[in-house]
């Protein structure tokens, strides 16, 4: 197969290979078309029928569809072109939704930024993927993130616009909308093989890479999931996962329009809240990392009445027990819970299980590999194929397989001649007893931490911490946690008549403008590391002992 580049309207370069285009437009896998067609077929079809709800308030469809009209005007007012990049770093409010489909009339690429980022990362991306405008709360959690941005605004030359939602700024949400709405008829073409998304997601090389997906491989996983998992307009979907993510963007930009269903929103996330949101809305389907499973189970033990609505649950983001999906379906027994497995590069790599028949094989696995998903298992240093229960490094290709980084050095050992991507993780493929392959995660090649969800990059914490002048060398590994899944544990070598302690390390990371999320949680003063004979850290040793010292703690 030959893979090219393919010069992007936004000025990104994406892989591109004819062969599987041709075969993925054929077999309608991808679909020629945006979200927006979907969008509008839904607004004629049932103008007045819930499209979101978040907290008290609720929004119809015909109500999104006019406010992004309108939004589109303001872009064009701005002179934003196709291929021109907006980011939002907003928190799970209904706007984002306005946001997603407004970019989408008029072919811009949208950027999510998780809202616990600050100064260092949000530079970072908004200079990186060239935005030109931005979405922001005025002030969320206790932070302001207006004058972050303001702060910045001279080191962003592409930077023109700052847009203030349910706040006060230089220009404001309603300001926004206060544009005639676009004429719909008036819209541009746009190229369903064109750049939709660019995200970012935290890498071993310390800085955040950006992850671009096309309207074709985002547009088909949606589908995907939709037919696998039944989603319908009857379905009220609960997603607690932020709309920054890969998740929670695809739950509450995309889902209700292609399969009709309403999509219910909470910005802050507690389990007694999230369990009463459940209650009060009758929600029938929901997902998200281990911790929101774990948590809500917690309280639900007691009452299981409350989540009686319930038909499925999708875990995945981090290590899910086999035991806890089981424990969930003996407290919920008419839900179906189960795990699946994917990444922001290769979205829903799995889909966990579609009926009640392989409830097991959503505990014991990661999930069914569904054609047209293809997946190799590969030794870890020969690249060669190993056979069904073999351990090893696991490689995907399929419609839903982004296009590329935004950076060619990051694209650079990622992919094999056939255009399978390296998925960083190691696992096994397993027959089910209905004939299915599923994939079974065993480890992570990389060094990622997952805590509650999110990607965390040793490699970057531990740049930051280096320079600290009572630090000689640090790394940082994993630890289980039973309430985030995972945290960081740091190993730091003191420098000569110096120490540290834990709040000096988080004192020192706030003080860099690094997101509190990515501070470590734990601390060992050690007076060397594990090491191989060239030098480098063993931190698959480093592991082990934070591994155990985790179950001291425990015990």
């Amino acid at each position: 197969m030959q893979w090219t580049k393919k010069r992007d309207p936004s000025g990104f370069e994406t892989r591109w290979c004819p062969q599987l285009a041709k075969a993925y437009l054929d077999a309608g896998h991808w679909a020629d078309t945006t979200v927006v067609a979907a969008a509008r077929a839904a607004v004629e079809a049932a103008p007045d029928h819930v499209f979101q709800i978040e907290g008290d308030a609720s929004m119809t469809r015909a109500q999104v569809w006019e406010q992004a009209l309108r939004l589109a005007g303001f872009f064009r007012n701005r002179k934003l072109v196709p291929g021109d990049v907006v980011s939002l770093q907003l928190p799970n409010w209904m706007e984002t939704a306005v946001i997603a489909l407004a970019a989408r009339m008029c072919g811009l690429v949208i950027n999510p930024i998780p809202p616990i980022y600050r100064e260092a990362e949000l530079a970072y991306i908004l200079a990186d993927c060239r935005s030109k405008a931005i979405f922001v709360p005025g002030v969320f959690r206790r932070h302001d993130h207006y004058a972050m941005v303001k702060d910045l605004q001279e080191t962003l030359p592409d930077l023109a616009d700052t847009i203030v939602v349910r706040g006060e700024g230089d220009l404001d949400w309603d300001t926004a909308l206060a544009n005639p709405p676009a004429d719909p008829d008036t819209l541009p073409e746009v190229d369903a093989g064109s750049v939709l998304i660019a995200m970012y997601t935290s890498g071993t090389t310390g800085k955040p890479k950006g992850v671009l997906h096309t309207h074709y491989t985002y547009d088909h996983r949606v589908r995907a999931m939709a037919e696998a998992w039944k989603i319908c307009q009857d379905d009220v979907v609960f997603m607690p996962s932020p709309v920054t993510h890969v998740t929670g963007s695809i739950w509450a930009f995309d889902m209700p329009w292609v399969a009709g269903n309403t999509s219910v929103l909470m910005d802050v996330w507690t389990p007694d809240a999230g369990i009463a949101c459940i209650e009060r809305n009758c929600c029938t389907v929901t997902g998200g990392a281990t911790p929101f499973l774990q948590q809500m189970l917690d309280i639900a033990q007691a009452t299981p009445e409350r989540l009686a609505s319930l038909r499925l649950f999708f875990c995945g983001g981090t290590t899910v027990s086999p035991d806890l999906i089981r424990r969930a379906s003996a407290t919920l027994p008419n839900a179906m819970f189960f795990r699946c497995y994917g990444s922001t590069e290769m979205l829903t790599a799995s889909l966990g299980i579609r009926d009640r028949s392989q409830m097991e094989m959503g505990a014991e696995t990661d999930g069914e590999i569904v054609p047209p998903v293809e997946m190799r298992i590969l030794d870890a240093t020969s690249d060669e194929p190993l056979r069904e229960g073999e351990e090893g490094e696991i490689v995907m290709r399929g419609p839903g397989l982004f296009a590329g980084y935004i950076h060619e050095n990051d694209n650079a050992g990622s992919f094999l001649e056939d255009g399978f991507f390296r998925m960083g993780d190691l696992g096994r493929q397993v027959t089910g007893s209905d004939g299915g392959k599923y994939v079974v995660i065993t480890g992570r090649k990389k060094d990622i931490i997952i805590r509650s969800g999110e990607n965390i990059s040793p490699k970057e914490v531990e740049d930051v911490l280096s320079q600290h002048p009572a630090v000689a060398e640090v790394a940082i590994v994993a630890m289980p946690s039973a309430k985030t899944g995972e945290m960081g544990c740091a190993f730091i070598i003191p420098r000569a008549d110096r120490t540290i302690d834990l709040p000096e390390v988080r004192r020192y990371l706030d003080e860099a403008g690094l997101a509190r999320q990515k501070f470590p949680e734990h601390l060992v003063l050690v007076e060397d590391l594990p090491r191989v004979p060239s030098g480098k850290v063993r931190k698959d040793v480093l592991r082990n002992e934070a591994k155990a010292l985790a179950e001291s703690l425990t015990a």
